[in-house]
């Protein structure tokens, strides 16, 4: 068995079994979401919320790959652009 720990991720599956990514992913998208919103230790300890959702995973990791004085704005402008299809 694996010593990798995971959280919880909400998806759009039309299957509502629970989906799971690698905790070393859901930690760099919350320190994001920290540092732009505070504390919320539920969005990764299988609290009420049930994780981040997709989006929000691609949007907090996006802003995470620029310097953190720019994590609020590039979290921001993320969310603006939507995702497409091609």
């Amino acid at each position: 068995m694996s010593d990798i720990e995971f959280h919880p991720v909400q998806t759009h599956a039309a299957a509502r079994e629970d989906r799971e990514i690698p905790a070393s992913v859901t930690l760099r998208a919350y320190e994001v979401y920290k540092h732009i919103h505070g504390e919320q230790r539920a969005m990764i300890e299988n609290g009420c919320r049930g994780g981040f959702g997709v989006g929000e995973l691609f949007a907090f990791l996006y802003a995470r790959s620029f310097p953190k004085e720019e994590w609020a704005a590039r979290a921001d402008e993320a969310f603006r652009r939507p995702i497409r299809n091609r």
